[in-house]
């Protein structure tokens, strides 16, 4: 590649950025990082009655949030911007102009009833109505009046919108870098409008004109773009333009592997699909976020990564600079990829179990308020001990809350297995040889009770049931032996004298 790459991902601030949105913008910080390429955000708010309040900051604070920061957008002038759309709307009505001019669109004085009445006639034959050079000279527009018509209307004020004229009876072969050649008729396209009536682009000519003038190399956009395709090709054309070189990703399926995933799809089975919390206003609902839900950004990134692309290799985990130097966007696939929320957790405790004891204990700590004022050290040897078990940091506590508080609970299955005749003897005993253990650590520990047990020829579970039992309240955890040197030799006393006392 001799140009520069310019990547851009280009969401509408309608809503939260979905978590097809998010992928889509990876797939393009990875391409454009790959090949030292700048990676552009651009906000397309040309459609105002949809535009939601706090969207387009969400956008911004969801890349930052997943690790994948643009390099131009709001606030990171590189000399493209303005970067958002209601802002360059100076800019499109001179291009809309141009193609008029070139024989390109024409205007279109057509009413909504005109439209609807028409496509009612189309109906009642059995037949579609497209408004394309079967129809337009039968309508009202530029190309159907005379000059002067037209000018009287637009000198009366009469709303209009710009259409383009597709071209009639040509074979289109276009290029897809995921899909290869695709081969369009257009004698089936219709006239798509550009220009609004109410003075704002549409976004197939506000799209094409900032890729041009923002020197975009590659639009790398999501299947439901496909059909858009021919349109935007042949306004590059129109222009006399280069076009970009395209790639439109497959979509990102439901759990079920039928239809597109959706955020009722989360709603609906209590998974998030939104990389962040969203409150919808409207709806007075309340989306899941993966980050309130405590996934990490760097697993949900190499989930996301996998949905649709692989590397070719029988490598899961990836590191983003990993992915970043394995990504292709001929290995991305044309089919779509099922949203697999158990893979996702499955990534998720692979990090989990990656992850420093340091930065798993500042977590742990900042989200359990019993914490406070613990030892940092502590906690990051008892996050150590236990965090091959759990997928989450919030599954923490439920492993380890025996390190930092003697139990309050027992469970009553583990009492019935772990308390029988007898066991108030043998924790008598335990008590003796805890006390008399002089040097205090777990290799004295475990020398001391496992030779009195081999010593009397009794069987181990007798003993480490009811130990195990008293210190941790269930049956199951780390090694028996550091409990009892973490929580050291007076509340590993007092915790078996409690269970006595249930005896």
């Amino acid at each position: 590649m001799t140009q520069k790459v310019r990547v851009r991902f280009a969401p509408s601030p309608t809503g939260p950025l979905h978590i097809g949105g998010v992928r889509t913008a990876l797939f393009n910080y990875l391409f454009a990082k790959k090949h030292g390429g700048d990676f552009v955000l651009r906000i397309e708010d040309t459609d105002q009655n949809r535009f939601v309040e706090g969207a387009e900051q969400y956008i911004v604070d969801a890349l930052e949030w997943c690790g994948i920061p643009f390099d131009e957008g709001i606030g990171k002038d590189g000399g493209f911007g303005p970067y958002r759309q209601s802002e360059r709307k100076h800019l499109y009505r001179k291009y809309a102009d141009e193609l008029i001019e070139k024989g390109h669109a024409y205007y279109a004085f057509d009413t909504a009833e005109a439209l609807d009445a028409h496509r009612k006639e189309h109906e009642a034959k059995g037949k579609t109505f497209i408004y394309n050079w079967h129809n337009r000279l039968k309508l009202t527009n530029s190309l159907s009046l005379s000059a002067e018509e037209v000018q009287a209307k637009l000198d009366a004020g009469e709303p209009y919108v710009i259409r383009f004229k597709s071209p009639q009876g040509e074979t289109l072969h276009l290029q897809d870098i995921v899909r290869g050649d695709v081969e369009i008729d257009t004698n089936i396209l219709d006239d798509k409008i550009l220009f609004k009536s109410d003075g704002m682009p549409t976004y197939h000519l506000a799209n094409i004109v900032d890729d041009h003038l923002m020197e975009i190399t590659h639009v790398i956009r999501g299947e439901e773009w496909l059909p858009s395709l021919a349109l935007h090709n042949l306004l590059y054309r129109s222009f006399g333009w280069e076009a970009p070189q395209f790639a439109h990703l497959p979509l990102i399926l439901k759990p079920t592997g039928k239809g597109k995933l959706s955020k009722r799809d989360g709603a609906k089975f209590g998974f998030p699909v939104f990389p962040m919390e969203w409150h919808d206003d409207k709806e007075d609902q309340l989306y899941l976020g993966f980050k309130e839900e405590g996934y990490f950004d760097d697993a949900l990134i190499n989930f996301l990564a996998f949905l649709g692309w692989n590397p070719g290799t029988e490598q899961e985990i990836f590191s983003l600079e990993e992915l970043i130097e394995a990504f292709e966007l001929e290995r991305i696939n044309k089919a779509g990829a099922r949203f697999d929320i158990d893979k996702m957790q499955w990534f998720n405790q692979q990090y989990m179990h990656h992850k420093s004891n340091e930065y798993l204990a500042k977590s742990f700590q900042a989200l359990r308020p019993e914490l406070n004022g613990i030892d940092i050290q502590y906690i990051e040897m008892v996050v150590g001990l236990v965090k091959e078990r759990v997928s989450f940091v919030k599954e923490l506590w439920d492993e380890s809350h025996f390190f930092f508080v003697a139990p309050t609970e027992f469970d009553e299955k583990a009492q019935k297995k772990a308390l029988k005749e007898g066991t108030d003897d043998i924790l008598r005993k335990l008590i003796d040889i805890i006390n008399s253990t002089e040097e205090y650590t777990v290799e004295s520990l475990q020398t001391n009770i496992k030779g009195w047990i081999t010593d009397n020829e009794i069987g181990f579970g007798k003993v480490m049931q009811p130990l195990r039992f008293a210190l941790a309240g269930a049956l199951s955890g780390p090694d028996l032996f550091t409990i009892m040197f973490m929580i050291g030799k007076q509340e590993t006393i007092k915790r078996i004298e409690k269970v006595l006392g249930m005896l």
